[in-house]
């Protein structure tokens, strides 16, 4: 991180930043639990967390800026750096690695001509390696702007990339169509996605990420029609069913988990004043 204390914003850009924080900072009983979402809203401003976006954050809610950077430098969605109007995040974790996540951002640093965490010439693309996209169902996965893009090969991948700095339209595998990463950062600030029907794009769980629940539950998997992989679960007795090996009630009607006749557990006095184990 350059050094701090960090010029601060231009005053209209202050004065819209703050009201957007207020809205942000309301939404919470304590305000410094509005950190994240006003990282993630200096992050839409500049497409990264700047030093004037951390004092910007600190002075909203009345942190000191070391304390504002141990939060944006703990995360790794937060940049430190200016992203791509595409942030590329490769997953270089077990799974994907092994089925071609590793040469998958091998050959994308090499095609851009960039680094890990470094954005091309043109602004259009930056390149992250991540250590689980959480979609090891669809390995080897690319995400754009945190748009997945599944069962990605290094042939796919660099298409992808050519197609975003070609500006041609790219859909993802899954979820809403895509935006630019500062209207990304805004999304996850806590800010209402406003494209027309993009909301409802979102989608839900494809068929690899439900097989295990099929399993589960004792159905068949698609192309096997009539074959069931495991036997369906048992279904879990009550939480109220009385366990087989619980004690049972005393014939004198004390509870057999020690309470006395007179409600009292056993280990409180009894209003003799005696242990209400020896009422």
């Amino acid at each position: 991180m350059p050094a701090l204390p960090a010029a601060p914003y231009p005053e209209e850009v202050r004065a819209r930043l703050a009201a957007d924080a207020a809205e942000l900072i309301a939404r919470y009983p304590q305000a410094r639990s509005a950190l994240l979402p006003l990282l993630h809203l200096v992050q839409a401003e500049e497409g990264f967390v700047s030093p004037t976006g951390i004092r910007f954050c600190a002075e909203q809610l009345d942190l000191t800026t070391a304390e504002v950077t141990a939060v944006a430098t703990f995360y790794t969605m937060y940049r430190r750096r200016p992203a791509g109007k595409y942030h590329v995040g490769v997953c270089t974790n077990t799974l994907c690695a092994v089925l071609g996540g590793d040469q998958i951002f091998a050959e994308l640093q090499e095609h851009l001509g960039v680094r890990n965490n470094e954005t091309t010439e043109d602004g259009e693309v930056s390149i992250e390696h991540i250590e689980c996209n959480a979609a090891c169902d669809y390995a080897p996965v690319v995400m754009v702007n945190w748009e997945f893009f599944d069962n990605q090969t290094p042939d796919s991948a660099r298409q992808l990339v050519d197609d975003l700095r070609a500006g041609r339209e790219v859909r993802p595998t899954r979820g809403a169509r895509l935006c630019g990463f500062k209207e990304t950062s805004r999304i996850l600030a806590g800010f209402p996605d406003e494209r027309p029907g993009a909301n409802d794009e979102s989608g839900a769980g494809g068929a690899p990420s439900l097989a295990g629940l099929r399993l589960a539950r004792g159905e068949a998997l698609p192309g096997a029609p009539g074959t069931k992989v495991v036997a369906p679960r048992p279904e879990s007795p009550r939480s109220d069913a009385p366990r087989p090996d619980a004690p049972r009630p005393e014939a004198n009607g004390q509870a057999g988990n020690g309470q006395a006749a007179n409600g009292q557990t056993g280990n409180t006095q009894a209003g003799n004043g005696q242990e209400g184990s020896e009422a």
